[in-house]
């Protein structure tokens, strides 16, 4: 009896999440429900599975509404039916086709008007849903003559009088207003909830051809459809065995090209991996995956092809990855094995700025009814609810942003704050919106609508009403198709060295920097500001701790600095063990001969199979399969326990001591879920060689790059100090030599206009492009004349020093620049046919302090260019030793100066403690401990210079300050408001620092790990 089901999935407006629906229809022993969502699918394919798992016969529909107001509900025969509803849907959310008040012509789908919406004349398909509380309407004679087209009609969309008051709340939210002024329109029926079928059969007893109208639709309807089929597009060529044919053409010309003529064991791999994939039916996804590198090839774009794919040498040999599967020992299996369903999942990165050229490429080739982005449910979130919810009871903003920003433990309690507090913790995990996966496309043999209605977001690329996982589970496995600011910057640097020095770098050549002695020098220094994925302080500190001076240890470090490796402890051994290689011993001979390389540890997730099959005596494929079961979404319990038994018992068969393989799955289980994949590693470790090689050897092309790609870990300042350490002169943007982005000009860096806050990016822009047309600005007025603009922008650039060129002090093109805009009439610009001569005005000299400059630019910038922080101390103290010196001092006390450049938060059983990063007089990084104790009585107080007191403590070639005392330091008071107190220390707080938090804990020392340094008994 119930046609009208909502699930939360109806956003902000159901109360019930799926499972809550079906567990609830259960309950009452409805044997067969409708779930009808508002204009999405989004719920069907779980609704489907969780009601077989409790015995419902499981129908789905839409429910149709425009702007709110419901039309009808359309309930699909079969499952082509769903289809015919998702086209008609996609065709209003993103080609803009109007829905119409009455259903077009469908083939399989039953449509139930509301009494209210009720059509003049029916179709055959068509009916009528009559409520309870209508039933006293049927008297009119309008309405009379129609019973034969009714059906009993029974909306549900809570199921307790507080979900009624939550789906108010809602509602509310949804239509940005609050509780008091919702109309009965914008809200559902008191009766809209679960109700024992036999009361409704009761109530409509009088009218036994509505219940059989009822019965007829929902015995008539069937939702049937096959999980584990795979559903991308089958084929790339016109059959699966033409692409068979079409892959070995190509996997063996890659094989020559990348290997030469007469490598025999490439040639075997290349031929194994080909019998498997064919035998998957993998081909077409290999082909799909080689065309777009080839598309991206052709145009010269850069890629990185990483992940487990890179396990797999047909996809070297095609150029999708640049990883040696042989060089680095990957397992074929990590990647693909026969006892995986589901499509193999290639990661591609692109840069940033050329990522939608490779998008619309997908789109124009493969159809636009047959790609889609995946989807993803945004749901409330801790701010999201405290704001929306207080909103919908009436608190005032100064309330709602105590509430949002602030921990409920902290929350001053009254009626509404706790009415707030209780439908607020029902509001967790509820879909709020849906967006745009980050990556992930889906290409599909039948046009994607069979599945899915598609919305489209303001990115402009269509997207299906589902996430990943349930793409996945249908059978449609995406691609990845990933953008990053590393690629950009790497692109960007080989193009300005061309531009700059003539030269062409060919980065694409991966042994370019592999084994290149400065930058192995580097490396080993942590000297990796702005390089991808190894600029952070923790990787820069594992660096050092390791002297990691080639590719396989960089490769391992990758991994290592890793969660899970980290976290179990590993990390610290592998440190200990890399140092002191013989101060170990194997604990078991087969970790000596397979994780030799990296001293026994499991580093990469591929160690998992390895151990498995060469400890437990497990099949590669079945070591996989304990990888993945470790390691996957939503792992249960049950099943771990299962995985674990198998293991235990392949290795008694073994012969293994039980003691033994416990340790053994100890650490195959405190690691697994949160580490690389080696050729994940690999493909990392390469592209982070290919940006500090261009760093070592084109330092300034390289930081303006970065600059440029908006940076990575640390904010402007920090890449512009290296800039500055690697001999650069910074220069503060320009009218007559600036670009809208930063530039190089010998040992010169211009700042980009885009740099400078309270510019509109239109009038940087314009600045750039007049001038390209018709010539450098001569003078203010000249400038005025050509750009429009208001004086609060004129007077950012002439503080910012962009009017230099006119050789006026600031002052002067202040109040020139009042006098022209006061008597110029914006109608005249652009339209002076001669060039007038420039006025003069004769001004008073007027003084300026030696260190305006210097805070004109905190106040524009963020932060001095004309000078250090160092030098706006009111101290000249800056310090006893310089970082410089700091291995000379382990376990000693002492006292430096210091700029802050990051702080990182780490939760402890103790309280909080930041480790700091730093930079001394000298422009030298450091970094420091800070412990809950210390930071008590010397907490941070934001952005700036510090005095630190604290312990050297050297660890591994590492020095850290463990700071027991620190102050920050005054800065001298802003000169230009030498005769206004109160504002002489406004523009201080510009200052700032970069902070990053995690919610794991410290890294355990070595006595907390307990991995075994010996051989353990009997192994």
């Amino acid at each position: 009896m119930f046609l009208n089901c909502h699930s939360y999935h109806s956003l902000r407006y159901g109360t019930l999440s799926v499972k809550e629906l079906v567990s609830k229809a259960h309950a009452l022993g409805i044997k067969q429900l409708v779930l009808t969502d508002i204009n999405t699918v989004t719920g069907i394919y779980e609704f489907k599975k969780t009601c077989e798992d409790c015995g419902i016969k499981p129908i789905v529909g839409i429910e149709i509404r425009k702007e709110g107001q419901l039309l009808y509900i359309a309930i699909a025969k079969e499952f082509s039916g769903i289809g015919e509803v998702n086209a008609m849907i996609t065709e209003y959310h993103c080609n803009g086709k109007d829905i119409l008040a009455s259903a077009p012509e469908f083939n399989q789908v039953f449509v139930i008007y509301p009494l209210e919406k009720m059509p003049e004349t029916l179709k055959e398909n068509e009916f009528i849903g009559i409520r309870e509380e209508e039933l006293t309407l049927l008297i009119r004679p309008e309405y009379r003559r129609m019973i034969s087209k009714m059906v009993v009609f029974q909306p549900v969309t809570f199921s307790t009088r507080k979900e009624y008051n939550l789906h108010r709340i809602l509602r509310a939210i949804d239509k940005n207003t609050l509780l008091t002024k919702l109309s009965e329109n914008d809200i559902c029926k008191k009766s809209e909830y679960l109700k024992p079928e036999k009361k409704i059969l009761e109530a409509f007893q009088e009218y036994p051809e509505m219940i059989k109208n009822t019965e007829h639709i929902l015995n008539s309807c069937h939702f049937e459809f096959t999980f584990g089929t795979v559903r991308n597009k089958q084929h790339y060529t016109r059959s699966r065995d033409g692409d068979l044919k079409f892959l070995s053409r190509l996997a063996y010309l890659g094989l020559k090209k990348r290997y030469g003529p007469d490598h025999e064991e490439a040639r075997q791999r290349v031929e194994k991996e080909l019998k498997v994939i064919h035998e998957l039916n993998f081909s077409a996804y290999f082909l799909i995956t080689w065309d777009i590198i080839r598309y991206s090839n052709k145009i010269g774009l850069m890629h990185v092809g990483r992940g487990s794919g890179a396990n797999s040498i047909v996809s070297y040999c095609l150029g999708i990855t640049d990883i040696c599967p042989l060089e680095l020992d990957l397992y074929f299996e990590r990647f693909l094995n026969l006892n995986r369903k589901s499509p193999p999942d290639f990661d591609i990165d692109w840069s940033w700025q050329d990522r939608d050229t490779i998008l619309q490429y997908i789109f124009d080739k493969y159809g636009k009814e047959h790609v889609a982005f995946c989807g993803t449910n945004v749901e409330f979130k801790y701010r999201s609810i405290f704001r929306e919810i207080g909103k919908a009871f009436g608190l005032p903003k100064d309330e709602l942003d105590e509430l949002a920003t602030k921990s409920v433990e902290t929350h001053e309690l009254n009626s509404v704050v706790t009415l707030v507090h209780t439908y607020g913790k029902l509001l967790e995990k509820f879909p709020n919106q849906r967006s745009m996966h980050s990556c992930g496309i889906l290409i599909s043999e039948e046009p994607i609508t069979y599945y899915t209605a598609l919305e489209m977001p303001p990115k402009g690329f269509p997207i299906v009403q589902f996430d990943m996982y349930t793409a996945e589970e249908i059978g449609l496995e995406k691609f990845d198709i990933l953008s990053q600011r590393g690629l950009g910057t790497i692109n960007d640097t080989v193009k300005l060295i061309k531009e700059v020095r003539g030269v062409e770098v060919d980065i694409r050549d991966t042994a370019l920097s592999k084994d290149e002695s400065a930058a192995n020098r580097h490396l080993a220094e942590g000297n990796t500001i702005g390089c991808f994925y190894i600029e952070s302080p923790a990787m820069r500190g594992l660096l050092r701790r390791l002297q990691c001076d080639n590719y396989r240890t960089l490769v391992a470090a990758s991994s290592i600095i890793r969660p899970g490796v980290a976290q179990s402890g590993m990390m610290r051994e592998y440190i200990f063990r890399h140092n002191h290689p013989d101060q170990f011993t194997y604990f078991h001979e087969i970790f000596k001969e397979h994780l030799g390389e990296t001293y026994g540890i499991m580093v990469y997730q591929e160690d998992v199979i390895k151990i498995a099959q060469y400890y437990g005596g497990l099949s590669l494929a079945d070591g996989d399969i304990l990888r993945r079961a470790m390691s996957g979404k939503g792992r249960a319990l049950s099943q771990l326990q299962k995985v674990k038994d198998n293991f235990l018992e392949s290795c008694r068969k073994k012969g293994h001591p039980e003691t033994l393989s416990a340790e053994v799955y100890r650490q195959i289980e405190s690691f697994a879920g949160y580490s690389f994949c080696k050729a994940h590693s690999a493909s990392y470790a390469i592209e982070s060689y290919q940006s500090l090689y261009l760093k070592v050897y084109y330092p300034l092309e390289f930081m303006v790059s970065v600059i440029n790609n908006q940076g990575g870990f640390y904010r402007t300042e920090v890449y512009i100090h290296e800039a500055k350490m690697s001999g650069a002169t910074i220069q503060t943007p320009c009218v007559n030599t600036s670009e809208y982005q930063t530039s190089l000009k010998g040992k010169d860096i211009y700042l980009g206009l885009m740099l400078l806050q309270g510019l509109e990016s239109r009038i940087a822009h314009e600045i750039v492009e007049e001038r390209r047309n018709n010539g450098e600005y001569k003078s203010l007025e000249d400038f005025i004349r050509r750009i429009a603009v208001g004086i609060e922008a004129v007077q950012t650039l002439i503080f910012i020093g962009a009017f230099r060129f006119t050789q006026q002090p600031k002052n002067e093109l202040l109040v020139e620049a009042r006098m022209i805009l006061t008597h110029f009439k914006p109608e005249n610009r652009g339209l002076l046919l001669i060039d007038e001569p420039v006025q003069e005005y004769k001004l008073p000299q007027l003084k300026r302090e030696h260190f305006e400059d210097a805070f004109d630019e905190i106040e524009i910038l963020g932060f001095p260019v004309s000078c250090s922080p160092f030098d706006l101390l009111t101290t000249s103290y800056r310090g006893s030793v310089f970082v410089k010196n700091l291995l000379s001092f382990h376990k000693k006390q002492v006292k430096m100066m210091a700029y802050l450049i990051s702080r990182k938060h780490v939760p402890t059983k103790k309280g909080t403690m930041y480790f700091g990063t730093w930079i001394d007089v000298n422009g030298h990084y450091f970094d420091t401990a800070h412990f809950p104790d210390s930071l008590q009585k010397y907490p941070f107080q934001g952005g700036g210079c510090y005095l630190l007191l604290g312990i050297v403590e050297v660890d591994f070639h590492f020095p850290t300050v463990t700071v027991t005392k620190m102050a920050k330091m005054p800065f001298i008071p802003d000169p230009r408001y030498a005769y206004d107190k109160e504002k002489q220390y406004d523009v201080h707080r510009q200052i700032r620092e970069d902070i990053s938090m995690t919610f794991r804990k410290p890294y355990p020392q070595t006595h907390e790990i307990g991995l075994p340094r010996h051989k353990m008994p009997n192994s």
